[in-house]
């Protein structure tokens, strides 16, 4: 599985080559499955947000309103009661899963009680595009301070990489660089801080920032050791 984790979608043109490059061919021409599953989670997020990210409205240009060659439903929570004989065929045929924000530890839950996180490895060309909370899930914590599920036991995750991500720099009041320091200080691996206009590829082990905006690197514990202004 190939890995695109962004924090706001595929918001211009760099992140865009860098999807296309992922993809081996244009998005025009790929299948794309779409994951609201964590916006369930979220106490912002709820039926209208969820319409809107499935609907390719205007606010979700960057994800499922990019001209996916087709575009179809992927809901995790419905999975367990169709029997994998139905929805394992469907992953397979496609060449993306976009996966919305919302809350990363109700996601993690239902990627793994559906048996998805079974089935991803197995998938190498599969390439799974994260937004936010999307993103936040493939990492091995989110930090206590974005979790909004209260069925969560912890702030853990997939762990599919070893490092932690905090989306939205700079966007909200809550998403400030300093509390982004202050998150990045309570981690034990390294962490990034990504604004809408950053993202991370992983390809085989190997991560590369796509960026025309502002991101930054931490250490464990929270030491900046490299950062981009735009």
């Amino acid at each position: 599985m190939k890995l695109l984790l962004t924090s706001g979608g595929v918001t211009n043109p760099t992140i865009r080559s860098a999807l296309v490059r992922l993809l081996g061919k244009p998005v025009e021409e790929s299948r794309a499955l779409c994951v609201p599953t964590a916006q369930w989670g979220h106490p912002s997020c709820g039926p209208a947000s969820a319409r809107g990210f499935v609907a390719a409205e205007p606010t979700w240009r960057h994800s499922t309103g990019l001209g996916w060659g087709s575009v179809g439903l992927l809901e995790l929570t419905a999975l367990p009661s169709i029997g994998a004989d139905r929805w394992v065929p469907w992953v397979r045929e496609a060449d993306v899963l976009v996966v919305d924000g919302g809350d990363a530890t109700y996601l993690c839950h239902w990627v793994r009680e559906s048996g998805l996180a079974d089935l991803l490895p197995t998938l190498p060309d599969l390439v799974w595009v994260g937004i936010s909370a999307g993103s936040m899930v493939m990492t091995p914590r989110i930090g206590e301070r974005f979790v909004e599920w209260h069925g969560a036991p912890d702030d853990r995750t997939l762990g599919v990489v070893d490092f932690s991500v905090f989306p939205h720099l700079d966007l909200f009041p809550t998403n400030t660089t300093a509390r982004a320091e202050q998150w990045a200080a309570g981690l034990d691996h390294p962490s990034y801080a990504l604004d809408e206009q950053s993202a991370i590829t992983v390809v085989d082990g190997a991560v590369e920032v796509v960026s025309e905006g502002e991101w930054r690197r931490f250490e464990a514990g929270g030491q900046v050791t490299d950062r981009c202004r735009r």
